[in-house]
């Protein structure tokens, strides 16, 4: 195994730990991987794995070309197609959080939208976190989890939302898939979406209609004040 393997193994390792301790997954739910595009490789939990029991060196290394399973005995989660269709589709993903977060999968299972009626949400995302469609017969019959991540891709293709600032999806039955420039940063993005999306049901259940959304604006000043190559949010980097 390569050094630039072994590194990655690593920091996947710590950001399903980081996960784990988020409070979002339970059980042997949930997974995360990342990517070194450089060498074509991706690093994601092994399947059924306990985050108790889990070490470094059971992150399973997969080809991002071929999804062939690289040096490792164990098999990657079973969630692996999903996230190889996102990174191949996706060229600014370099790592992915799948949970079934109480509240974001209350949604996705409501078949609703994280809708971005504020700054909170604008700070984060630029724009609602959407839906997709759901899946057909026979995409559920055969390569379920490839489709799965196929019908992602569609979802924005079709809503034509960027990836970069959308970074988050809810599958309609299933539940939220999440990513980022880095594995830490997909956790970190995956507790946001989850914190929106208790906002979301608060807003909702105050029985409220007509929610006025915020100006186009307003939303875009939150979230590039944060993002892109004119953000001012924190401290200049030295």
């Amino acid at each position: 195994m390569s050094r630039v393997a072994e590194a990655l193994r690593e920091e996947v390792y710590r950001a399903n730990m980081d996960l784990a301790r988020s409070g979002l997954v339970m059980g042997t739910f949930g997974n995360v991987s990342g990517v070194d595009r450089a060498v074509g490789l991706l690093a994601i939990k092994p399947s059924g794995v306990p985050y108790g029991d889990l070490k470094s060196e059971h992150i399973v290394p997969v080809s991002l070309s071929t999804g062939e399973v690289l040096d490792s005995q164990l098999r990657p989660s079973s969630d692996t197609p999903t996230h190889l269709e996102l990174y191949r589709a996706f060229p600014s993903c370099g790592g992915i959080v799948h949970t079934h977060s109480e509240s974001a999968t209350a949604l996705a299972q409501a078949g609703l939208p994280v809708r971005c009626l504020g700054t909170t949400h604008a700070d984060h995302f630029r724009g609602d976190v959407p839906v997709t469609r759901a899946l057909t017969r026979r995409e559920i019959a055969k390569d379920y989890e490839r489709n799965t991540g196929l019908v992602i891709v569609g979802t924005f293709r079709k809503k034509r939302l960027s990836p970069e600032e959308v970074a988050a999806v809810l599958v309609l039955h299933h539940g939220p898939f999440v990513w980022g420039k880095d594995a830490s940063a997909a956790v970190a993005n995956a507790r946001v979406l989850e914190y929106l999306a208790r906002l979301e049901i608060l807003v909702r259940a105050t029985g409220v209609r007509g929610v006025k959304r915020p100006s186009a604006f307003l939303v875009d000043k939150h979230y590039l004040r944060k993002h892109g190559q004119d953000a001012y949010y924190g401290q200049e980097r030295r």
